[in-house]
């Protein structure tokens, strides 16, 4: 049983996903593999037809991979994951970036740990959380370009970067999808995501729901309350709303998160919510 999406498809290069997907990054929060299996199980049968993941979400027990791959799903679901950052083996989150020439490896590492042939999206992730440093990544996203033309990759993508970043990287392959941060309350990237709704591209915001708890919003109170629905709802339909290139992948270890995270797809918000959110 899938939820009632109101918002819709999009392609992610030659893929078409339904806009509402699924991010794999808090999977440790289901307290074993086992959870973890059927939370992403659990999110495909809510109508989750694009999952986000990297090789460095691990935590104990649980690979947001390996959980990927042992869900058994079937090839009409798109997996996309992302390389860039370094996680040596006693880091309990990425402290480093991978050179070009490391890439291939921690691709190849995806490829094992789902255990699949080649790779649906793949996205380039540079710098941390704070602003995008501007650097060139024209070098590393070539090694990716490479691996594509090798049929390692379908598509690509890049994650945390700037407007010049984007270019850069379109000069050399094509980009499906940007994964930058951002959400209802806090629009620092809203030139960008213009771009990409003209050119487009897909834009899939990291941390839809705030990164670091929900924002203590009057204004996202007020709209939840109208629609008898909760903040993390208003926050993800309010972006669904916001541009038909917007993709949501919000994250969780927990089943009843998850399917209060998978309704927003059926909340459909009004011209005056949305008047509100953006004031």
């Amino acid at each position: 049983m899938t939820t009632n999406d109101v918002y819709g498809e999009w392609k992610l290069g030659d893929l078409r996903v339904r806009r509402m997907g699924f991010g794999a990054m808090r999977l440790f929060g289901a307290g074993s593999p086992e959870g973890a299996v059927e939370v992403v199980r659990r999110a495909v049968e809510l109508g989750a037809d694009h999952i986000d993941t990297a090789a460095f979400y691990h935590q104990g027990t649980v690979s947001a991979n390996e959980a990927i791959r042992a869900a058994g799903l079937g090839e009409d679901v798109v997996v996309a994951t992302k390389v860039g950052p370094y996680r040596g083996p006693r880091d309990a989150f990425p402290t480093g970036e991978l050179a070009a020439g490391d890439l291939r490896g921690e691709v190849e590492r995806n490829l094992r740990e789902l255990g699949r042939d080649h790779l649906d999206l793949v996205y380039l992730r540079t710098g941390g959380l704070e602003e995008p440093d501007g650097r060139s990544i024209g070098e590393r996203f070539a090694a990716l370009a490479r691996m594509r033309e090798e049929g390692l990759i379908r598509n690509l993508g890049v994650s945390h970067v700037s407007a010049a970043q984007l270019a850069e990287a379109r000069g050399i392959a094509p980009v499906v999808a940007v994964q930058n941060r951002f959400d209802i309350t806090m629009e620092r990237d809203a030139a960008l995501l213009g771009t990409c709704e003209r050119e487009g591209v897909a834009y899939v915001p990291f941390f839809p729901l705030g990164g670091f708890g929900l924002p203590g919003d009057a204004r996202l109170r007020e709209v939840a309350g109208r629609h008898r629905a909760t903040v993390a709802q208003v926050m993800l339909a309010a972006l669904l709303a916001l541009s038909p290139a917007l993709l949501a992948i919000p994250g969780t270890g927990s089943l009843a998160h998850l399917e209060e995270n998978m309704g927003a797809a059926s909340l459909r918000l009004g011209a005056d919510d949305l008047a509100l959110l953006r004031r």
